[in-house]
């Protein structure tokens, strides 16, 4: 699978750009925040329909614009297929595929499977819960598209029985038949929902270790520790148990949204021990991980984007990864940086096809 061409129009800060890809690696330099990431950032929307850097949709419109549009065409193994996606203000953002739209946006997810290590993926391990949770749910929606649908409608059902709680509060009136509906429904959810979270990990582990070995070479054992209440035998009765502190909090005080992943490096938290680097070659072992996973799932080889990694690494780390890439490891792979010289030193000495692009507030052309 590959993207062989994309087109920009009123994206952020590319007014009309079309470009044509080869199937191996493509470049984009230029200096910050001249739009390469801009361009990752579209090619992310076409596989997730959403923005990996800005929450909202409005704002990846270019300035006083109505609107933008992407467009990517791609080669999979057995067909060619059209990906589009339009954001009008004031109306719903639409994804059409050969030109049909899609019902739900969530249908989309998986059908082009991609992975992106960014400068920011360390908050992974230092920021909160939250984080950590997204990124697992978002590797497996890509993969399980019956997990993404589960998991909306255990968002929509704890929305619910959160404003249950505070409209309780309020009126100082409580239906506990509609309460246990809620209840009900959360419980199951969680169940299943960590369940699908729990094998992810199982199947994640063994190859987070191998990576991290090999990025490196380092000996230390790094594993991943799902912490959650959801997988206790009587989950069901801690649930209910916590009903006298919700109605005090006005809030759901268990379930998966509660959950947490733990990132450990010799059985301690990576974010408090671990260096620099051994925090870096863990993200891109993690990474690496889901790529590798993706392509068992799906039969085919994800895009990899990879947004100024050679600013993140150190020489050997560069020097590990781009043995990866040379062996052919990995399928298409989109990457950025804001020093030319470096990125074409490293990658002419790679037995692959490379084109060059070179970006400037916005505008972009193909180098030689």
């Amino acid at each position: 699978m590959y993207l062989k061409s994309l087109e920009l129009i009123q994206f952020k800060n590319h007014e009309k750009t079309k470009l044509e890809f080869c199937p191996e690696i493509n470049c984009f330099v230029g200096l910050n925040g001249s739009g390469k990431t801009n361009i990752l950032d579209a090619i992310h929307y076409l596989s997730l329909t959403k923005s990996a850097v800005q929450s909202s949709d409005t704002l990846n419109v270019q300035h006083e614009k109505p609107f933008f549009t992407i467009k990517g065409a791609y080669e999979l193994s057995d067909r060619s297929l059209n990906v589009r996606c339009t954001m009008e203000l004031g109306k719903k953002k639409m994804i059409y595929t050969d030109e049909n739209p899609v019902g739900k946006n969530s249908e989309h997810v998986g059908a082009i499977p991609l992975v992106l290590i960014a400068p920011d993926d360390t908050e992974l391990i230092k920021g909160g819960s939250e984080g950590r949770r997204k990124f697992f749910d978002g590797m497996i929606s890509q993969l399980d598209r019956n997990y993404l649908n589960l998991l909306i409608r255990y968002h929509n059902f704890l929305k619910q029985r959160n404003a249950l709680l505070k409209q309780f509060a309020e009126s100082g009136r409580r239906d506990l038949t509609l309460l246990e509906s809620y209840d009900e429904q959360l419980i199951h959810l969680s169940i299943a929902l960590a369940k699908r979270r729990n094998e992810l990990l199982e199947e994640l582990a063994p190859l987070l270790q191998r990576d991290y070995e090999e990025i490196s070479q380092g000996q230390e054992k790094v594993t991943i520790t799902y912490e959650t209440e959801a997988l206790r035998e009587d989950f069901g009765d801690y649930f209910r148990s916590l009903r006298k502190r919700d109605f005090i909090l006005k809030n759901s005080g268990a379930g998966i949204h509660k959950d947490d992943f733990n990132f450990q490096i010799e059985g301690h938290p990576i974010r408090k021990i671990g260096s620099q680097g051994q925090q870096k070659s863990f993200i891109i072992a993690l990474k690496l991980g889901q790529f590798q996973i993706f392509e068992k799932a799906k039969g085919e080889k994800p895009l990899l984007l990879l947004d100024d990694i050679f600013d993140k690494l150190d020489d050997q780390r560069i020097a590990q990864m781009m043995q990866l890439i040379s062996r052919h490891t990995f399928g298409q792979i989109f990457l950025t940086d804001a020093r030319p010289e470096r990125s074409q030193k490293i990658l002419s000495e790679l037995d692959s096809e490379v084109y060059f692009f070179g970006v400037e507030q916005g505008r972009v052309n193909a180098l030689p």
